[in-house]
């Protein structure tokens, strides 16, 4: 395990994730001076709250991030005709409102430039952005266009469950147990087989691809970041495993993008799938992924 992405981490973050399941909704934050009062469909996001608010929420719902401040002129213009649309929406997507001088880890995880911003998520990723106030009609063809290429991926908004503790999943009890005793190649199995009987357990889908990476990077020459020629793929490719093995996501990011950079058809195909697949291992919030997919984009276009 020594090197490898933090799976103990993983599994306590998991924990925590549950443990606040179970425990009834936190009372709602007062809005902000000079925002309009929030309902179902709008809510305050913090630096605290972001992971769940808006990171897991947008697995099941398109979340649109309000980058803004009370002293933004600008921001005074869009914000209410955001929490109109957001209101009048049916649920279909949430406007999460987020104050960037009070919060401002979540503006430099999106790398904002200048507000008002709005991001749009799904799936945890971004999908979408603008910059500045724009007319209602506008973004109302904006929200459609997305909507319309993300919301059959999205299962909508959550349907509130009983109050009632939920037993841990013995299957994924003994998989943990099997890690933890070192057997990696058998905890991989059990999670992969919960994974594909439950497409919705993003626990066991998120062990599944740290240790699938984990297995894969202990099993390359960590001599090959050396010694891979500049022209081999995959030997790129297991360069930047070892890399990434070795707590160095940006330098492991980077190999592939150059990768990409190079390449053409197949060959850059399987650069790109590969950098999408070390970006889910992160929190898409984190600096260096922000800053990677930017990159990446720019690789490509």
């Amino acid at each position: 395990m020594s090197g490898a992405v933090d799976l103990s981490a993983l599994k306590e973050k998991a924990e925590a994730q549950r443990a606040q399941a179970r425990q009834p909704a936190a009372a709602a934050q007062q809005p902000s001076a000079g925002s309009a009062p929030t309902g179902g469909n709008v809510i305050d996001v913090t630096d605290a709250t972001f992971e769940t608010e808006v990171l897991a929420r947008s697995t099941r719902q398109l979340v649109l991030v309000d980058l803004w401040a009370e002293w933004c002129g600008p921001c005074k213009q869009l914000s209410p005709v955001l929490e109109k649309l957001a209101n009048a929406s049916g649920g279909s997507w949430v406007l999460a409102k987020i104050d960037v001088d009070a919060n401002p880890q979540i503006a430099q995880a999106f790398g904002v430039q200048s507000i008002p911003t709005v991001v749009a998520l799904a799936a945890g990723q971004p999908v979408a952005a603008f910059n500045g106030a724009r007319p209602e009609a506008e973004i109302v063809d904006w929200i459609d266009q997305i909507l319309a290429q993300v919301g059959g991926a999205l299962a909508g908004a959550p349907v509130p469950q009983a109050e009632q503790e939920i037993a841990d999943d013995p299957r994924m009890i003994a998989a943990e147990d099997k890690m933890n005793a070192g057997d990696f190649d058998g905890a991989l199995a059990d999670y992969r087989a919960i994974a594909e009987a439950e497409p919705d357990n993003v626990e066991a889908a998120s062990l599944v691809r740290n240790l699938d990476f984990m297995l894969r990077a202990q099993a390359h020459d960590p001599a090959i970041v050396e010694n891979a020629a500049a022209t081999d793929v995959d030997a790129q490719l297991a360069a930047a495993d070892v890399l990434l093995l070795g707590q160095d996501p940006e330098g492991a990011f980077a190999r592939i993008i150059d990768v990409v950079k190079a390449t053409s058809g197949d060959d850059r195909t399987r650069a790109r799938t590969r950098l999408l697949e070390l970006f889910e291992l992160f929190d898409p919030a984190e600096p260096f992924v922000v800053a990677a997919r930017r990159k990446l984009a720019a690789a490509l276009f």
